[in-house]
């Protein structure tokens, strides 16, 4: 897969930065593809950032290729937090920022634990229902079933889950 972002972009980066080991950071787990750190900010207990050492701006970026990579990224998640104890994998939670509300324009799945205590001050950046978060398992559900242009599929997947939510 290519990247998306100029050489510029790529140099100026701090999370490619951390994943090419230049830039500090609390690293939990890596691979070749991955790499999975602490959140500089917490908004819960356990709050980790797993990156991609390929330059990806955001997931508005992806497309049906890029599933397995989402998977991946789901899956070192988990991994973090059951190398540092978690082991209710039901109370956690794991998904990706939407624009205008990413901080770091390379892509970075937010892995969150408990969610239950994800903090007050945090819980709207975070919120599964809202415009600006959208969760692993529905970003995955976009990119294989939804054959509509990126941004406009992604606020139908937000859209569809609000209006179940209803529904209960």
């Amino acid at each position: 897969m290519e990247s998306n972002g100029d050489d510029e972009t790529v140099e100026a980066c701090v999370f490619c930065a951390i994943a090419r080991g230049e830039e500090e950071a609390t690293v939990i787990l890596q691979d070749d593809e991955l790499v999975c750190f602490s959140d500089i900010y917490p908004a819960a207990p356990h709050h980790y950032l797993v990156v991609p050492r390929q330059h990806i701006v955001s997931c508005q970026s992806l497309h049906r290729g890029h599933i397995q990579m989402v998977e991946r990224m789901a899956d070192m998640g988990r991994a973090a937090l059951r190398s540092q104890g978690i082991v209710d994998m039901d109370n956690i939670r794991l998904g990706f920022h939407l624009y205008p509300n990413i901080s770091v324009p390379h892509l970075h799945l937010h892995v969150l634990a408990p969610a239950s205590e994800i903090s007050s001050y945090y819980s709207f950046k975070f919120n599964p229902r809202s415009y600006s978060f959208i969760t692993e398992d529905c970003l995955r559900t976009d990119l294989e079933n939804i054959p509509l242009p990126r941004f406009r599929s992604l606020l139908d997947c937000i859209s569809k889950r609000l209006k179940l939510e209803k529904l209960k």
